[in-house]
């Protein structure tokens, strides 16, 4: 796979149609089994006789779609061997289990930390599954994420250390000021394994320069029901705006993001002028709708009237939408710590002031590579700002020399 983003092309038919023809038959039935609404015409067939079945569900795992592909598979169960099937059987059900060992969890985690008066909003996970699809095992997850206020990031910290739960970076009480003030997340592992949970007090890094107000997402919370217990968690409008901004830091990378956009992008309880005037003030509209037009675009959902005159005035977002759906199409990665992600994400927002605040904070905001290359005293923890910047500058411009230097003369 690539290391690189492509540059941006000037969008035509013959871009759109090129990227369609460049989409594998395994994309394709992939894209086919998480359509909305569902689509019955594809062969499948096609697939199968290649005998590329076990890519074609790595590919699954790949997009974190299996429960998706799972459905979908079985109920065309004729166009399968019994081998064939039990493969894709094993792999929904270790998923599955997956599924409902972190709910499970889940309970457990947010019981103590309610035992220790310590405000806290589980969301995405479990309870995303269960308020989008109805059942927890509908939907492919890895981890959980708990919100709390940045004041409480402290104290949900040594609640979880006593749940057993252990930090990925270490830092001393200094740091740990500073990592709170420019951070937005701790890594735990935990009983369920690595990288089991993630403790947040924002919604993204801070040098995105997307503010969520905390206080305001814990006020317009929502009860869902999970497991015979109620849990607060993020209110609908809120929870789209949050999941687009958190696929497009990402670039969209994982169709199961697009799949839960197309979903609750197409809830009756979405308020839209709501959320386009919450999208507006954080300076995201165009990440808003690039996100539910790929949804709409790759799986069918309806876009609608208030974005389609959006994307009529904005040409960029056509364009990024067409680029982000031909790098899911063609398995592209990219590097976030590339000028050409930099460039990306500049591009994502609509407003000069925002690409401004973006470039300013990520070459003055210090994080835990600079705390990890050097250690200073507090008093000098200033220092750490032309740490960043000159980590950050030998970091983009290194990879660059690389890349010219692999290019042939």
């Amino acid at each position: 796979m690539s290391t690189a983003c492509p540059q941006i092309p000037q969008v035509d038919h013959r871009s759109q149609k090129a990227c369609r023809a460049n989409r594998t038959a395994e994309f394709t039935l992939l894209l086919t089994c998480c359509a909305r609404p569902a689509i019955d015409g594809y062969d499948l067939e096609h697939v199968l006789n290649t005998g590329n079945l076990i890519g074609f569900i790595k590919l699954a795992l790949e997009h974190r779609v299996v429960p998706q592909v799972y459905r979908f598979l079985l109920a065309h169960s004729e166009f399968l061997t019994r081998s064939e099937l039990s493969i894709v059987r094993t792999t929904y059900e270790d998923s599955a289990r997956r599924a409902l060992c972190l709910s499970s969890e889940l309970a457990r985690v947010v019981r103590h930390l309610e035992n220790r008066g310590i405000k806290a909003m589980p969301y995405k996970g479990p309870l995303l599954a269960e308020a989008l699809y109805g059942d927890v095992t509908a939907r492919q997850f890895c981890d959980l994420d708990i919100l709390v206020p940045p004041g409480g990031v402290p104290a949900a910290k040594k609640a979880l250390s006593d749940l057993g739960y252990k930090p990925q970076i270490s830092l001393q009480l200094p740091e740990e000021r500073q990592f709170i003030a420019s951070g937005y997340e701790y890594a735990f592992d935990g009983v369920a394994g690595p990288h089991a949970l993630e403790l947040k007090w924002r919604i993204l890094p801070r040098f995105y320069s997307v503010d969520f107000d905390i206080e305001t997402l814990f006020a317009r919370a929502e009860q869902v029901n999970l497991g015979g217990r109620s849990f607060a968690t993020l209110c609908e409008d809120d929870l789209l705006l949050v999941l687009c901004v958190h696929a497009a830091k990402h670039i969209w990378v994982q169709l199961s993001w697009v799949c839960d956009i197309a979903e609750l992008a197409g809830s009756p309880k979405i308020h839209w002028d709501i959320v386009w005037a919450a999208a507006e003030r954080l300076g995201i509209r165009r990440i808003l709708a690039v996100s539910v037009m790929l949804a709409h675009r790759l799986l069918g959902s309806d876009l609608p009237n208030l974005l389609q005159n959006w994307c009529g005035q904005d040409s960029l977002s056509e364009i990024l939408t067409e680029q982000i759906s031909c790098r899911l199409s063609e398995g592209t990665s990219c590097e976030t710590e590339s000028l050409d992600y930099f460039n990306f994400m500049l591009r994502l927002r609509e407003r000069w002031r925002d690409r401004l605040r973006f470039l300013w904070r990520l070459v003055w905001t210090p994080g835990t590579g600079e705390w990890s290359a050097v250690r200073l005293p507090e008093n000098l923890a200033f220092v750490y700002h032309l740490v960043r910047l000159g980590r950050l500058v030998c970091k983009v411009f290194g990879s660059r020399l690389a890349a010219c230097g692999e290019t042939p003369n």
